[in-house]
């Protein structure tokens, strides 16, 4: 292995670019941080001052440019992945993109034949693959605890009210895409197997502000799936929810069941005069996948410096992608799809 510092640079000064930022300034073996980039001058400066370091852009491009650079971390909205993802691959950087991947199978095939021309990595950021119990769960399954697979539910409900340029389907490709491709990549994963139909229902039940100007948006979903060797599936969307974070998967074996997710962030509970016990509920990704973020960022350097593939690939992000394209399409008809065909 080359021992040598990576020189890192963040693309997206928001809250996941800042996790990842904060792992690779303190964190993450043999990388250093070397800027931070946003086209907000104003949130790229604020940035470079949070984390103690001199170096930040407005333009991708001068930080592709820049020779202290040797690998990047994209986390902009996805209509800008398969720019910044090509053009970096040609500048010879290593790219750890986030998910979704892109904004269809064509982009990010692109960009997989990109990278491969340049011979750098790109690594997709699926942080549950890195996840201690995801870990412990995918080898459980392997091991037979609870026989063949039968089905798969995945969840995720955030709190949040979206942002507004995820009420935009031609800029966000919504939930499915923004909320869902972890769940719709860990079903790939712990199954073993492709999506090979899907048939999708979704509708706007919290964000009325969307509606008039925006009437195919929606804030839950209900997305059904056959895998091509014959599992069965089931992904739920939701956002703005409000009473907190829920990320949950069940997998049902032959022999057996197995549940992945926590809903309660502390241990503490308290009990008071008037009989109610109460939790606190999980608050936010940034808390419960704190670790799976710098596990992943981990492996990100690693397979640069061992010159190997990273474990998570292109090809598992456009996987993602090509689900996501027919979820969607599949809420438009009224239809069952085909990914097959």
């Amino acid at each position: 292995m080359n021992r040598r510092e990576i020189g890192i640079a963040i693309i997206g000064a928001g809250r996941a670019g800042l996790i990842h930022a904060h792992n690779f300034r303190k964190s993450v073996p043999y990388a250093r941080l070397a800027a931070v980039v946003d086209p907000n001058r104003e949130a790229a400066e604020a940035a470079a001052k949070e984390l103690g370091i001199d170096t930040w852009y407005a333009s991708y491009r001068d930080a592709l440019a820049d020779d202290a650079i040797d690998a990047v971390v994209v986390v902009t909205p996805t209509i800008y992945h398969r720019e910044i993802v090509v053009e970096a691959a040609k500048a010879g950087k290593h790219i750890l993109c986030e998910k979704p991947m892109a904004m269809n199978a064509a982009e990010c095939e692109e960009m997989i034949a990109a990278a491969a021309e340049a011979k750098v990595n790109l690594q997709l950021a699926f942080m549950r693959r890195f996840d201690a119990s995801f870990l412990d769960a995918k080898e459980r399954i392997d091991a037979g605890e609870i026989g063949d697979i039968v089905s798969i539910r995945s969840l995720t409900r955030g709190p949040s009210t979206p942002q507004p340029w995820m009420y935009d389907l031609k800029k966000s490709n919504g939930p499915l895409a923004e909320v869902n491709s972890h769940d719709i990549d860990t079903a790939r994963w712990f199954t073993g197997s492709e999506f090979a139909s899907v048939h999708a229902i979704a509708g706007n039940f919290r964000c009325p502000d969307a509606k008039a100007d925006f009437p195919d948006f929606y804030d839950n979903v209900l997305l059904t799936a056959r895998f091509e060797d014959g599992k069965q599936g089931v992904i739920e969307g939701a956002l703005h929810v409000q009473y907190g974070y829920d990320s949950r998967v069940e997998i049902l074996g032959t022999h057996g069941v197995l549940f992945i997710g926590q809903l309660h962030e502390k241990t503490v509970m308290t009990a008071t005069k008037n009989k109610q016990i109460t939790r606190p509920f999980m608050n936010s990704w940034r808390h419960l996948y704190k670790d799976a973020y710098l596990a992943e960022d981990t492996e990100f350097v690693q397979s640069i410096l061992e010159q190997r593939a990273p474990k998570v690939t292109g090809i598992d992000g456009m996987m993602a992608v090509k689900v996501v394209e027919a979820g969607n399409r599949s809420i438009r008809e009224s239809s069952i799809v085909r990914l097959t065909e």
